[in-house]
């Protein structure tokens, strides 16, 4: 009798051509777990560098003789430029192919990373930084939209949950990975240790990774490319210069100006052309709606929570960076416990989308008000509220990411891709935003004097007295911040929740 097709297939290895036909089945690549794992390793090395130079500006501004505005631009080059391109190098995938995206990015995040590693100037560094955020721009939303294409729709929820893992993973593993290379080498070498990674993952992208693109052919939104570019860097740099340089400053109001109406050009423009980069009837979908909305919330928690509470742990209790970030790293290593053996996957999956999103959100509300509460008697209470804001990540925040790039259309997942990476990247910022204005506002009422810096006013501080009341003004604004966010990030995940319900229930109501 003749063996059927499917019974056929594991019997021979299937060439390139076939392999690309294949990711587009039901069934799903062959090799899809192998892709994830080396995918996953690319976008770990990305998500490093967000946080690895933290630790090592000591060492710059000594070896380099950098200015504090050097130190700056070295630091926000990266994620400016990064945050910019994510929709324009989304779309890019889609049009010209995501293997091909994928490919250039690691080439050109590894020379990034040779150039920064050997730079002799700030300039060079920062030119060095900002060629890397092209090529992590690239990497960030080709892998996301690989996954989604590679992976059976009842498998897609695990795969981003361990691409979901580890995002968490590279946010807080940056610092100890760089204060460990520091103690070991000089500051060149936190940027060299990528190149091996580059270079293994680019053989392994070319020998294992199928390509798919959009193949309509439609002419390339140019304008859209650049006044999304332009927008989301004006509104990123608006975000990240506020609290240095206070939020009603000429500078940050220009700034965030120019992204208003840059921004609402784009999306005027986006409403009038045949074939747009980013479609605006996605925001007519409420599955993707309540989605975006979560999203946006869930890094709002996390991302506000960690800048305060990493500020509290260095100014107020003393720790150095290396040992912040060992105290903070249990919220990362939740999530990673969670997703990477399957637990929340599972959950999630019981529950259902809108319930583990709220669920999520009830977590991430409690571990805000337990460090808000509790951080007063000890690490404990901190631990107790890192471990929550983990466990809501790890529940919600796959879920929702699913709920984006399922509601976009397949042949739109690099553009779905950039959407998720924008608006996790406008999430954090709006945290440190909003979390942090609301704690200056607390540490200004009780403390009058050089309330605006921490650092200044410990520094002018003449007494031990006066340095714990100023700590305990810091303290009390810390509480205050967390305890504003807390109720907004719950509101936000039951909206996100009823909008998402409602959502299923119209799909079923259509499909029956």
């Amino acid at each position: 009798m003749t063996a059927s097709p499917q019974e056929q297939t594991p019997d021979r290895t299937p060439d390139r051509g076939e392999r690309t036909q294949r990711s587009q089945q039901p069934q799903g690549h062959s090799r899809r777990w192998l892709i994830l794992g080396v995918i996953c390793l690319a976008q770990l090395t990305v998500l490093l560098d967000n946080t690895v130079l933290n630790v090592a500006i000591p060492s710059l501004t000594r070896e380099m003789d950098a200015s504090t505005a050097d130190i700056q631009w070295m630091i926000n080059a990266y994620s400016l430029v990064q945050s910019g391109l994510l929709l324009t190098a989304g779309n890019a995938a889609d049009r010209y192919g995501r293997k091909r995206m994928l490919i250039v990015g690691l080439a050109l995040f590894g020379a990034g990373s040779l150039a920064a590693g050997l730079a002799e100037s700030p300039g060079q560094l920062i030119a060095a930084r900002a060629g890397m955020g092209v090529g992590g721009a690239l990497l960030l939303t080709t892998t996301l939209a690989v996954v989604m294409q590679i992976f059976t729709p009842e498998e897609q929820p695990r795969a981003i949950g361990i691409w979901s893992a580890v995002n968490s993973l590279g946010f807080a593993a940056g610092p100890l990975v760089g204060g460990f290379v520091l103690n070991h080498f000089w500051w060149g070498a936190i940027f060299l240790i990528n190149l091996p990674v580059a270079v293994l993952g680019l053989a392994a992208v070319v020998a294992y990774v199928p390509e798919s693109r959009n193949r309509q052919g439609d002419r390339p939104d140019l304008l859209g490319a650049v006044l999304s570019t332009l927008g989301m860097a004006a509104l990123v740099y608006a975000i990240i210069s506020g609290p240095g340089h206070g939020w009603t400053s000429g500078r940050v109001l220009t700034t965030a100006a120019v992204a208003v109406v840059v921004l609402g050009a784009f999306a005027y423009w986006e409403s009038r052309i045949p074939h747009p980069m980013l479609d605006p009837h996605f925001f007519r979908n409420r599955r993707f709606t309540g989605a975006v909305g979560g999203l946006v919330l869930i890094t709002f928690g996390m991302g506000g929570a960690l800048f305060l509470l990493t500020q509290y742990l260095q100014f107020v209790l003393g720790y150095g960076p290396l040992e912040a970030g060992l105290r903070t790293a249990p919220m990362a290593l939740t999530v990673v416990a969670l997703n990477f053996t399957g637990v929340g996957t599972k959950w999630a999956a019981k529950l259902g989308t809108p319930l583990s999103i709220a669920l999520g959100m009830a977590l991430m509300a409690g571990g805000l008000v337990s460090i808000a509460t509790l951080t007063g008697h000890g690490y404990a209470g901190t631990l107790l509220g890192l471990v929550l804001i983990g466990a809501g990540t790890a529940l919600g925040s796959p879920v929702m990411a699913h709920a984006v790039m399922s509601s976009i259309p397949r042949e739109k997942a690099g553009v779905g891709a950039g959407i998720n990476g924008t608006l996790a990247e406008f999430g954090h910022g709006l945290g440190v935003a909003v979390l942090g204005a609301v704690l200056n506002a607390r540490f200004a009422a009780l403390v009058p004097v050089a309330a605006s810096s921490l650092p200044a006013a410990l520094a002018a501080a003449d007494s031990a007295g006066e340095r714990g009341r100023i700590t305990d003004a810091f303290s009390s604004g810390l509480e205050t911040s967390l305890l504003v966010g807390a109720p907004a990030v719950l509101l936000g995940g039951l909206v996100a929740a009823a909008l998402l319900h409602r959502a299923g229930r119209a799909d079923s109501g259509e499909k029956s």
